[in-house]
């Protein structure tokens, strides 16, 4: 007997996913395995094997991608400063790369011909996703059944759960639940209200901040101390990469922290409106900030600002792995090895200060800063400085 044909899905055992599980069954005839990527959304891993087993998957696959998400793609994102469009953390983009790469990974394992994902015609996430499986197997066949199936609206999806019983969850309202993408790093909310900008986005829809309002009234303060760039410990405690943006979630998450309602651009070439909550990688942008102000040289720092918006729009469209985005990360890490010290926030019904860097670097000079008359700093040579910028000007 010939052996049935295998696609790898991107399963998370929502609603899409499930209705695609069901989908490509019917329309490949082929043997679905189920692969989920925990990188540290909210996951219930007996109702994704449950669900996926009621709709007939014998291979279901989690795999526990927590702290090389953090470590090797959250991390180096941090260090170059990556910012969309001056608001957005990146929490979406950033994942695909590495949920691809996995993706791509057992396909070949288990000899699978093909790999699927979940998402729409009109979001990024199919490029991240399909560039993703395309860099490290060009020849794998790609099914994107948003882009070919006849269900072409929410209500379309509805209906065609209710027919293979299929469960449907709801929202804290009781309604079909809002489109929501989550991990370690972030957690983001689109569709329905949102979509038109007009509308004020509910309070309910938030799930891991407090708002302003509702966060205590007595000041947090925050400890991180940071090794050759990277965050290492909260508090003096030496954490995993996974369990440090954990903790600072949870704090930064009580207080406020991390809210971003946006209209972006997508790399599609339409815009859409989301509501996003990055505390934790909010507190981490503002330390680092913090950190190579007091331990990197003007030249390098300036760098770096002048190539971030380049190398967040090369993350935002689904570049993680291109050429392009290595050569920005080398300049981005050329001097982080000087990236060490302490950095101390207060935070406090949504808003963070820094109260103080600590550092052995010499790149910060108290004695040629100083108000006090020294040596170190000559007075003289400003006059020449100031006469040589003159010719620029005219």
């Amino acid at each position: 007997m010939k052996a049935k044909k295998k696609i790898v899905l991107a399963y998370s055992g929502g609603l899409d996913t499930s209705i695609i599980l069901k989908w490509l069954q019917e329309n490949y005839k082929a043997e679905v395995i189920a692969f989920t990527a925990d990188i540290g959304q909210k996951i219930n891993k007996k109702k994704i094997i449950k669900n996926a087993k009621k709709l007939g998957v014998k291979k279901i696959i989690i795999e526990n991608l927590k702290d090389t998400f953090v470590k090797d793609y959250v991390f180096p994102m941090i260090r170059g400063h990556a910012i969309y469009e001056g608001v957005y953390l990146l929490g979406t983009s950033i994942a695909r790369p590495l949920i691809a790469k996995a993706q791509i990974k057992v396909a070949k394992k288990f000899k699978a011909y093909a790999v699927s994902h979940g998402s729409t015609g009109k979001g990024n996430d199919q490029v991240r996703f399909e560039l993703g499986y395309h860099f490290f197997d060009n020849k794998i066949k790609i099914i994107a059944p948003w882009r070919t199936w006849k269900l072409n609206s929410r209500n379309d999806l509805i209906k065609y759960a209710k027919k293979n019983k299929i469960s449907i969850p709801r929202d804290r309202k009781g309604a079909p639940p809002f489109s929501i993408d989550d991990n370690l790093f972030h957690t983001s909310t689109e569709g329905k209200i949102l979509e038109n900008p007009k509308n004020p986005a509910p309070e309910y829809i938030y799930q891991r901040t407090n708002s302003p309002e509702k966060a205590p009234n007595k000041a947090s303060y925050i400890f991180i101390g940071y090794k050759n760039g990277d965050p290492i410990t909260v508090n003096g405690k030496k954490l995993s990469p996974s369990n440090l943006l954990q903790k600072l979630n949870l704090i930064a998450g009580k207080n406020g922290i991390g809210r971003v309602d946006l209209v972006e651009n997508r790399f599609i070439g339409i815009k859409s409106r989301g509501v996003y909550e990055t505390p934790g990688g909010t507190l981490l942008m503002t330390a680092h900030r913090a950190i190579e102000s007091v331990t990197l040289d003007k030249k390098i720092m300036h760098e770096k600002d002048e190539i971030m918006p380049k190398y967040a729009e090369l993350i935002y469209n689904g570049y993680w792995f291109s050429k392009e985005r290595l050569k920005l990360q080398k300049i981005i890490d050329k001097k982080k090895h000087q990236v060490n010290g302490i950095v101390k926030l207060k935070v406090y019904k949504g808003n963070i200060t820094i109260v103080s860097r600590k550092t052995k670097s010499k790149a910060y000079s108290l004695r040629a800063v100083s108000f006090e008359e020294n040596k170190t700093f000559k007075k003289l040579n400003i006059e020449k400085f100031i006469n040589f910028h003159k010719r620029k000007i005219r």
